[in-house]
């Protein structure tokens, strides 16, 4: 059952990982085509806590703050080191133990800081493809680390004078400096304000023993913070290559006249057709055509056009260079698709007259690695 489990889970894991490398590259609708790249960023919050208690709601709320310090690893996925902290609130409503005393309220405060580590998870991106111009996104995260409370005063004061407090479950009365696991999760989101800059909205739950509010429930402790604060990417997030401008081509020069000589009949010969070999080139994790190689897909329809009864093989490829044999024989068949689609959807070429294979990175036409990235198309 637990290697069946592995096995589920690592999976899982190789389908994240190839889609999160076919969700590299994005082109915008101008033809621009943006690479994206490992980045590191830190994030800058402040906002308030509620701490889960007996008191009212207002009185259990206290100011925070957080610094986390991140990487991207990929548009999906990033790590974050955070350090959130300031004050927590503890408290009770209208107890009394004993009849001759009145309902006492009471809610005390206590600081800590508590460092962790978050796994962060950009939905967004991962559902629907990464685009680094996209002005909103979602983002999960989970983790956790070490609470570090200090402070504990004001409680451990109130159960010295006020007597039916005493025994009102403070056996988890605590002083001095305690440092408790706490796990947590959460969700942020980010409104894009620059290439370099988001605007972030948080809200997190953090769970710890039940001795951090000094009383004993039976249950563990509860926090929920709500933050917001700036994301400051350092560096470059992402490589954006120009759509290329083709050229206009020169006007052939007029051929000058030239009187024919005349000439017996021409005894009729069969007509040689040479055939023509047009190498379409792509983008590293992609599989779409780029307006700089559509002019070799038009001289291919014009070829066929010319010569009704020519054929066209049409092969995809990847380069050995990145990648794996899966996702490399993966990208080489939708190259090759691509290009199909191109001649059958866009030009109205019949199927029977293309011959579709793929390759792989098993076989390297060309010396070069990049140039490997390509699917070649002949017709004759």
């Amino acid at each position: 059952m637990k290697i069946k489990r592995f096995f589920l889970a690592a999976v899982a894991l190789l389908s994240l990982s190839a889609m999160a490398q076919a969700q590299a590259t994005y082109t915008d609708k101008d033809g621009n085509e943006y690479q994206f790249k490992k980045h590191v960023f830190i994030n800058l919050e402040g906002g308030a806590q509620y701490t889960l208690g007996e008191a009212k709601f207002k009185d259990l709320i206290s100011p925070n703050v957080q610094f986390g310090l991140g990487y991207q690893f990929n548009p999906w996925f990033a790590a974050r080191l955070q350090a959130n902290g300031w004050q927590s609130k503890g408290g009770w409503n209208g107890y009394t133990e004993d009849l001759k005393f009145a309902p006492l309220t009471q809610d005390y405060k206590f600081k800590y800081v508590a460092p962790g580590l978050d796994f962060m998870f950009n939905l967004s991106n991962l559902f629907c493809g990464w685009n680094p111009n996209r002005v909103f996104n979602v983002t999960a995260f989970i983790g956790g680390g070490a609470n570090i409370g200090w402070g504990n005063d004001e409680v451990n004061e109130i159960s010295k004078h006020i007597q039916n407090v005493a025994n009102y479950n403070l056996e988890y009365l605590w002083d001095g400096t305690k440092v408790r696991p706490f796990g947590r999760g959460g969700v942020e989101l980010a409104f894009r304000l620059s290439d370099a800059v988001r605007f972030i909205v948080e809200g997190n739950a953090n769970i710890l023993t039940d001795k951090y509010n000094s009383k004993k429930a039976g249950n563990p402790d509860w926090y929920f913070n709500a933050l917001a604060g700036l994301r400051i990417n350092l560096g470059k997030t992402f490589t954006k290559t120009a759509k290329p401008v083709a050229e206009p081509e020169p006007e052939p020069a007029p051929a000058p006249y030239v009187a024919p000589a005349p000439a017996p009949e021409p005894q009729p010969e069969p007509v040689k057709v040479e055939p023509l070999r047009r190498d379409v080139f792509f983008l590293i994790n992609s599989f779409k055509i780029r307006e700089s190689e559509k002019q070799k897909v038009q001289e291919v329809v014009n070829y066929l056009n010319e010569h009704p009864d020519a054929k066209v093989s049409v092969t995809g490829y990847a380069d050995a260079g990145t990648g794996n044999n899966r996702i490399n024989d993966r990208l080489a068949k939708q190259r090759a698709a691509a290009v199909v689609n191109a001649l059958t959807k866009q030009y109205n070429i019949p199927a029977e007259r293309i011959i579709s294979d793929s390759k792989g990175s098993r076989v390297q036409p060309f010396a070069e690695n990049d140039k490997n990235r390509v699917t070649i198309c002949i017709a004759e």
